[in-house]
């Protein structure tokens, strides 16, 4: 990374998020029929939001933000894979296509430096990952894929033997099985608010961290679909009748790629994806006496602005980014190479 990093601007903030102050103050899964935790009733999945936890411990000083999460299936930082193409119905509006590494092995991949994302995801997600919140694991990489359109999502023909995509980003999700009462419903902001700790819940603290950080780094596009309700892979439990049920429900933010900009209602992609020029410019507090962060979402079904916490939620979450070091902070930016869609520096 080139001297003028952004992680200056990255420390400002959030000194100034630690700094001001506020001043306001054993579950088992339901009862239900046998089938999958991605179509449970209403009620059921009330009950796990009740359940659900927001935030677990790290060690942050030792989290490597370069490689990000590790495990079989992840990737090294620009590494080349080699895919093929899948034919899937476009979804969202981010340039996208699915690639199979192995049959049963096909992922999502975002292309193209135009909206911002293929940069932004990496790095956001490494934050949210290092501080103990719930992140999928976004790669930035160089595709080649086989049998592929020169731009999948404008047009799926005609074929090349072998197209390359660079920049591109792809994803590994959360592991754990998806809770859903309908498909794509992910959930509200204001449904945190259904957690109770007397019930195994996350408590206020934690999940008052989690708004303030999603306002920290301008997560704009809050609708419900970017964020989602997991059994993590210990919770769940199946019966000898077949029925699944959890006992460790986890809220996390699924997208985090309008990010590092400015929220804004026509939530345009030049200034809420990856613009370290709006982003230094956002104060952290709307109105600091009154805990009112500063977040002003895109037009897609907003589920959160200018949140309100608690001084133990911005105590929980100022106690945590000051355990990253300089060094930290360098290759979280590094590994999305968000340096180069030139952002500008603070000082020009």
């Amino acid at each position: 990374m080139r001297d003028r990093s952004p992680k200056a601007g990255l420390l400002a903030l959030v000194l100034a998020a630690a700094s001001s102050a506020c001043l306001l103050k054993p579950n088992v899964g339901p009862a239900g029929p046998p089938g999958p935790l991605g179509a449970v009733t209403e009620a059921e999945r009330l009950t796990y939001i009740r359940q659900a936890q927001v935030w677990h411990r790290t060690d942050v000083a030792s989290m490597d933000l370069f490689r990000g999460p590790q495990g079989p299936k992840s990737f090294t930082p620009f590494q080349t894979i080699t895919c093929d193409y899948v034919e899937r119905p476009r979804r969202g509006t981010t340039p996208k296509f699915a690639c199979a590494l192995a049959p049963d092995d096909v992922v999502k991949v975002k292309y193209g430096s135009a909206e911002g994302k293929v940069y932004t995801e990496a790095v956001a997600t490494r934050l949210f990952w290092a501080l103990g919140f719930g992140a999928n694991g976004e790669y930035r990489v160089k595709v080649q894929c086989r049998n592929c359109p020169a731009d999948p999502w404008n047009a799926t023909q005609p074929r090349l033997p072998l197209a390359t995509f660079e920049p591109a980003v792809v994803e590994r999700e959360l592991p754990g099985e998806e809770i859903a009462h309908k498909p794509d419903e992910g959930w509200r902001f204001k449904e945190l608010d259904l957690v109770d700790e007397s019930r195994g819940g996350a408590p206020a603290a934690q999940r008052d961290a989690l708004r303030l950080l999603a306002a920290f780094v301008q997560h704009s596009d809050n609708s419900p679909n970017n964020q989602r309700l997991l059994c993590r892979p210990e919770g769940v439990q199946k019966d000898a009748s077949g029925r699944t049920t959890c006992t460790a429900s986890l809220m996390y933010i699924e997208d985090l790629g309008s990010t590092f900009g400015r929220g804004n209602f026509w939530h345009q992609t030049t200034t809420a994806r990856g613009n370290y020029r709006e982003w230094s410019r956002v104060p952290v507090w709307e109105d600091g006496a009154g805990c009112r962060a500063r977040l002003k979402p895109g037009m897609r079904e907003p589920t959160l602005k200018d949140p309100v916490v608690s001084e133990a939620g911005r105590r929980s979450l100022a106690d945590l980014p000051g355990q990253l070091s300089d060094a930290q902070i360098r290759d979280m930016f590094a590994a999305g190479t968000i340096d180069q869609p030139g952002w500008p520096s603070p000082r020009h």
